[in-house]
């Protein structure tokens, strides 16, 4: 009795022991899902984030929980396709659907981002301007020069690993939030009770919301991630860890920031439209320190996204024409990809220093675009995530399916209200 007593507590043993070595090799492999979640939560998606709690309060937490499956699904498709495949949305589009109709997506994304790291980099320079009393413009040069030299001479591994520090920091917005000490049953139910208002800012704030959360640079960037850390094709099925730690981590970031401005700000401002007025209403709030946070967080949120918006740029181009891409090639080895990634940056640059186009034009534009796009990107990814011809035995789940289905769904429709407001 005694001897099976022992034999069981040795196979129990030996199983925890198995699990932990197996959860260890998970958390090492963390990497481009998570990356990606926190990408999401560029300057751009704060301040929308922000101020969607400041103008609807809490009543738009469900749709954030609506959307974390659609955004792991949706990616999890992404990067499946480009570990069995071995090939980008764009190389796998350009061979079996239409050259023309890719070369038509891929430019639409690049202006998108572009816009939108336009609007990104303005918010890091218009927090240093904040703090040093010194004018935006002088800050944007090098902030880009910077993040180019991270990009262009730092060695990929080198470069992932302060991509993932800089996703740690992000959680500052969490502690923001807790300090809010927000009403933890209002929480629960606008989190978990699905209700909706009619009032334009109610649906303004929801397409821009959800606008926000499913970004189609995200797919590409992904996608072109895990195809770079050469993953097998055994691996399609394990991918999907990576991606829902990453996802949740960019919506709990998103949670965080709508509920810090429904308490500071929901009833109590006008309109808020960039960093500068959103940090201002924000600092006699918060105080110093909350603010401090706040701060912080757009900056680090800056570093992080601009070079994944204009990495997914500079993949997709470069795939699109068959070029040579990767941050494993030196430059002189992979010149056109090192052109447009850098190329996007500049261009960023020069919209901010462009008189006639504002942030909130930058912003604007770079949604509606993006909402165009997504939900063309996720029915082209259906397609070939389902394709036996081209995926094999490795078709998407039902999972990545029902949700993948019901994003594209939800996007088209967001795309026609979007068309509906500006009158085409």
């Amino acid at each position: 009795m005694e001897k099976a007593i022992l034999s069981v507590k040795q196979t129990l043993k030996e199983r925890v022991k198995a699990d932990i070595a197996k959860n260890r090799e998970r958390v090492k492999e963390l990497g481009p899902g998570l990356i990606t979640g926190g990408a999401g939560d560029d300057p751009a998606g704060i301040v929308t984030y922000t101020v969607v709690g400041a103008t609807t309060g809490f009543s738009q937490l469900w749709l954030l929980l609506l959307s974390t499956p659609m955004m792991i699904a949706v990616q999890n498709l992404a990067a499946r396709i480009a570990i069995v495949t071995g090939k980008s949305l764009p190389e796998i589009m350009s061979t079996y659907y239409s050259k023309k109709l890719t070369v038509i997506m891929i430019l639409i994304l690049a202006l998108a981002n572009i816009l939108t790291i336009g609007a990104d980099l303005n918010a890091i320079a218009t927090i240093f301007q904040m703090i040093s009393g010194y004018a935006a413009v002088y800050f944007l040069v090098p902030v880009t020069a910077l993040i180019a030299y991270l990009i262009t001479f730092g060695k990929y591994r080198k470069v992932k690993s302060v991509f993932i520090g800089l996703t740690a920091v992000l959680a500052v917005y969490i502690v923001s939030a807790v300090l809010a000490r927000p009403p933890l049953l209002v929480l629960l139910k606008n989190t978990l009770m699905p209700h909706m208002q009619t009032d334009s800012v109610w649906i303004v704030a929801a397409l821009g919301l959800l606008g926000t959360t499913i970004s189609p640079y995200l797919m590409f960037w992904q996608a072109s991630e895990e195809r770079e850390e050469k993953k097998s094709v055994v691996q399609a099925d394990e991918v999907g860890f990576d991606t829902v730690v990453g996802m949740l981590y960019s919506n709990l970031l998103a949670y965080a920031m709508i509920v810090t401005g429904a308490v500071m700000l929901y009833g109590t401002h006008g309109e808020i439209d960039d960093v500068a007025t959103l940090a201002q209403a924000l600092r006699p709030a918060t105080g110093d320190y909350a603010f401090a946070l706040f701060a912080l967080g757009i900056v680090v949120a800056g570093f992080l996204a601009i070079p994944v918006l204009a990495g997914s740029t500079a993949y997709a181009v470069a795939d699109t024409f068959r070029w040579r891409e990767g941050m494993d090639y030196k430059v002189s080895d992979a010149k056109g990809f090192y052109v447009v990634f850098i190329g996007a940056l500049v261009i960023g640059d020069l919209i901010d220093m462009f008189p006639g186009i504002t942030v909130v034009d930058a912003l604007y534009y770079s949604q509606v675009l993006d909402g165009m796009l997504i939900p063309v990107l996720i029915g082209f990814a259906l397609m070939i995530a389902n394709s036996k011809t081209i995926m094999g035995a490795y078709v998407a789940t039902r999972f990545q399916n029902v949700f993948s289905f019901f994003a594209m769904v939800v996007t088209l429709g967001l795309t026609g209200v979007m068309l509906w407001q500006i009158g085409v």
